[in-house]
């Protein structure tokens, strides 16, 4: 056949095809005019969420397709798992979600029937009473106590511990209508044909090569460390004179990472956002006060990073303490005498009015000093009425925080967890994406905030006398908890509100609070080249709560000429403003790791870290995409007719050139 044939040929072909198969994908009666336009009717591409895989020291968790290539599998409700007859996408109501996985894991014939779970999302209001993919006892193995029956997560499932080898995703609210629609129309299909099918592509690197461990994907680089920066910051800036006359230290931490099973779904709005609001908003209400120099104790305050998955920031925020890292300098362990975390606060609201728990850490006279400080600082409040009660005497011991690496680093270490429950997480939707907005009240965090403002002022006095007419000015910005509520758990504004426009460039308007992979080189931790939105707005504001601005006033883009002097706002376009503060970044990732011949190497467990052989080391697969689209398939009748049909075009076409040819030949000899 001439060349010059072949085109008009293939346009002849796509056009049978458009018209045999555009009735089956358009669906609505659309005009389909192109290849193209065909294309883009047959494939939707689904907003959805994916549960990835993770792996640690003794094996994997979470999803991942099981070989090397997509799956591709018709879409069935979950009504009708119990009559499947080939692999199928199940889609999933939120409801059944818990109990789904959990049978899931202990039936191999089910399990073997899945081929990919679409879960359906509910939208921000949950009419959903509990949802916890996480364990009863949240990360038991570094309690410093024994008692780990304890029940601190009484709905917690555990299926987000589970290794799952079939792609599982969470759909936004508009995808779950396109799934519903779809997931309709296979019910309905005629012959039990089910001509819509879901095309999976998680295909994770640690699969392809094979590597189902941390030590060895680490080895063979198809995973990265889980971990990300911590920051911490002192109010008032330590000069080089206070480094050498150190005074007692008040730590006041949160975390600010939260877990989800689905690894961009990681708000964590009560657990443990709210703290790290609360802790922002103190911080920011005690620099409005004029001599905290002469304070007989030093604040410090600081947000870690990593906590929800082995307590990477405080356990390594420890260990850079010990090694007398540049990260810590100017902090000296020995000196950190009082350690006050602002744990979940976001629903401390009973009968109305704030009520918070003091979780101890030991019965020691400075504990003590400690709770009478809380309540005085609840006292100080008079009618704002917010309460503080020591938690129960029958709990093993302090809830899951970070507070237990200072304990496990050091027996004797002081301290208290402000929670908003007492013997049971009171947040029924814990490391769950529905622990959102819709989960926290605003009130109950400014409330917290001004009882740890106070509270902290009054224990930083000592043996001094309160003076009563500094401490009633401090007073919370309750602006400010919303419009931090609004730039940390909404995507609008998300990141780009403006207090964190103010500061930063970001990558995403909408945050996520899950830690992502460390992806930075550990020998730079003063100016990183990566580290995440989150974590560089918190260094920005506590650099600007805590600081006082430099002699030089021109802008600045990185360094500023002074040691003590950090850049604020250096990512903004016109550059930023020197001021003299000590705020620092820590890295934050396992202790158990080692950077060396650009590489990472696991370190065996030492008996300095007491927590370190507990350490999982969790790390995170490479992969190279990550979809979820769904399209229709023809069935066999219909494929054969589509063949038949070209072929028959085919055909034509050829006896047409060949009889064309002949006539012009037969032209051309008259001629």
């Amino acid at each position: 056949m001439a060349a010059g044939s072949t085109a008009p040929l293939l346009a002849a072909v796509a056009c049978v095809l458009l018209v045999f198969l555009a009735p089956a994908v358009s669906g609505d009666g659309a005009t389909l005019e192109s290849v193209p336009d065909l294309v883009k009717a047959m494939y939707v591409n689904i907003e959805s969420f994916p549960c990835v895989r993770l792996l640690n020291l003794s094996g994997e968790i979470g999803c991942a397709n099981p070989g090397h290539g997509q799956i591709i599998a018709p879409v069935v409700r979950f009504s009708s798992i119990d009559q499947l007859v080939q692999p199928s996408a199940v889609l999933l109501p939120l409801d059944q979600m818990s109990d789904f996985f959990l049978r899931v894991s202990k039936d191999p014939e089910l399990y073997h029937m899945v081929a990919g779970v679409l879960v359906e999302s509910n939208g921000v209001h949950s009419n959903l009473l509990e949802l916890s993919p996480d364990r009863k006892f949240p990360q038991e193995e570094f309690a410093p106590y024994s008692n780990v029956s304890h029940d601190w997560n009484s709905v917690g499932s555990g299926i987000m511990w589970t290794r799952y080898d079939f792609p599982a995703f969470l759909l936004s609210e508009e995808s779950t209508q396109t799934l519903r629609k779809i997931a309709e129309k296979n019910d309905k299909s005629k012959n039990g044909y089910q001509p819509n099918v879901a095309e999976f592509d998680l295909v994770m690197q640690t699969t392809k090569a094979e590597t189902h461990d941390s030590e060895s994907c680490l080895k063979e680089q198809s995973c990265l460390p889980l971990g990300g920066q911590s920051v911490w910051a002192s109010l008032p800036a330590m000069s080089n004179a206070s480094m050498k006359d150190q005074k007692p230290i008040i730590m006041v931490v949160a975390s600010q990472d939260s877990a989800s099973f689905f690894r961009d779904r990681s708000l964590g709005a009560d657990s443990p956002i709210s703290g790290l609001i609360a802790l922002l908003t103190a911080v920011d209400a005690l620099s409005h006060l004029h001599d905290l120099s002469k304070l007989k104790k030093q604040l410090v305050f600081a947000a870690f990073d990593g906590e929800a998955w082995g307590y990477l920031g405080s356990r390594k925020f420890l260990q850079e303490l010990d090694e007398g890292a540049d990260s810590v300098n100017g902090l000296n362990s020995s000196m950190i005498e009082q350690v006050l975390e602002i744990g979940s606060v976001g629903k401390g609201i009973s009968q109305g009015h704030p009520l918070f728990y003091a979780h101890s850490a030991r019965n020691s006279s400075i504990s003590k000093k400690m709770l009478d400080g809380l309540q005085s600082g609840s006292d100080s409040l008079g009618s704002d009425n917010v309460k503080v009660k020591p938690a129960a005497t029958s709990n093993p011991g302090v809830p899951p925080s970070s507070l237990m690496a200072f304990m496990r680093k050091n027996t004797s270490t002081s301290g208290v967890v402000l929670e908003d429950f007492d013997s049971q997480f009171s947040n029924r939707f814990y490391h769950s994406y529905l622990d959102n907005l819709a989960n926290i009240n605003s009130s109950s965090i400014a409330a917290a905030a001004a009882l740890v403002a106070r509270s902290v002022y009054i224990l930083a006095t000592a043996d001094m006398p309160v003076d009563l007419m500094t401490l009633n000015t401090i007073r919370v910005n309750v602006t400010l908890v919303e419009e931090l509520i609004g730039c940390l758990l909404t995507c609008d504004p998300g990141l780009s509100c403006d207090i964190a426009k103010s500061f930063i460039s970001t990558s995403s308007s909408c945050p996520s609070h899950y830690v992502g992979v460390y992806q930075d080189s550990p020998s730079s931790t003063q100016f990183p080249s990566y580290a995440d939105d989150t974590s560089r707005f918190i260094w920005n504001f506590l650099a600007d709560r805590t600081g006082t601005l430099a002699g030089n006033i021109s802008s600045c883009t990185g360094k500023c000429s002074d040691e003590s002097e950090v850049c604020v706002g250096a990512e903004v376009e016109g550059g930023g403003r020197c001021v003299v503060s000590t705020t620092r970044y820590v890295p934050a990732y396992s202790t158990r790791l080692k950077f060396e011949d650009n590489a990472w190497h696991v370190l065996p467990a030492n008996s300095s870290d007491p927590m370190g052989a507990a350490d999982p080391v969790w790390t995170e697969s490479y992969w190279n995409t990550i979809s979820l689209r769904v399209y229709a398939v023809q069935s066999t009748t219909s494929d054969w007719l589509v063949l038949l049909a070209g072929l028959v075009v085919t055909a034509v076409s050829y006896l047409g050139v060949i009889i064309g040819r002949t006539h012009i030949s037969k032209i051309t000899k008259r001629d």
